[in-house]
């Protein structure tokens, strides 16, 4: 039993290196042996980044933009209370555009409607909730997205990328000792690719919600799944191969 899962164990090595050889145009001429070495690591994060849009409708523009300008005050102001810094907000400019009814073919002014949108960076994640809660008793309209990072994501990156390089060593080794040769020094590093992602995808639960004025009321705290993050590496090595 243990010798059946060894050779399907060697058998995809094989074919894994086999396939990685076909992707790649450079090999040298002599024995050598194509490896793809891939890896992942999971994190928690720590860090949720929230975009949030205030729009009004008036009958005069000039009413719609100062409304709107009052409320992204009133958000400004309150900031400090979450630990939020002004680099940590970025803000469109404003915008403001007439509303028009069409009725019997004939366009009639219905007024004017001014927007704006807000992205902020909330540092710690505990506080999500009463962030959401703030901004929506100041009048925010819109909780467009919220989006889960990492304050260590580089480092994670750096991780994953050296876990994928030891994983490439470890293959070339079996796979070579398995043939009853060895590894010999690298020919060429072909390419590399990271990413990261969400394990739970996009947070589709709360993506996008919209309240009306008596939509906030006494209610229990939210609760927001913790989902986990995921960073990949990959990496396509070509060794050579030395005989015993």
């Amino acid at each position: 039993m243990k010798n059946h899962r060894f050779y399907q164990q060697l058998a995809s090595l094989i074919l894994l290196a086999l396939s990685s050889l076909s992707a790649n145009a450079s090999v040298p001429d002599n024995r050598h042996i194509v490896i793809v070495g891939s890896a992942q690591v999971q994190a928690s994060p720590d860090i949720a980044v929230i975009s949030l849009e205030l729009e009004h409708k008036d009958k005069k523009s000039i009413t719609a933009k100062q409304n709107i300008d009052n409320r992204v005050n009133q958000l400004l102001d309150g900031l400090s209370k979450f630990m939020i810094t002004e680099d940590n907000v970025s803000a469109s400019s404003i915008s403001t555009q007439p509303v028009y009814l069409y009725r019997n073919n004939q366009q009639t002014l219905d007024g004017f409607r001014a927007s704006r949108t807000l992205k902020v960076t909330l540092n710690d994640i505990k506080l999500l909730n009463d962030f959401l809660d703030f901004a929506l008793t100041v009048g925010v309209n819109e909780i467009r997205n919220i989006q889960l990072k990492s304050s260590k994501e580089l480092e994670l990156k750096k991780e994953a990328s050296a876990l994928a390089v030891k994983d490439a060593k470890t293959k070339g080794h079996t796979l070579a000792s398995a043939f009853d040769a060895k590894l010999g020094r690298i020919y060429s590093i072909n390419s590399t690719s990271s990413s990261n992602y969400d394990r739970y995808g996009a947070n589709q639960s709360i993506e996008r919600i919209t309240f009306s004025d008596n939509a906030v009321a006494k209610a229990r705290p939210g609760k927001y799944l913790q989902e986990n993050l995921v960073f990949t590496s990959s990496i396509n090595v070509v060794f050579d191969l030395e005989l015993n």
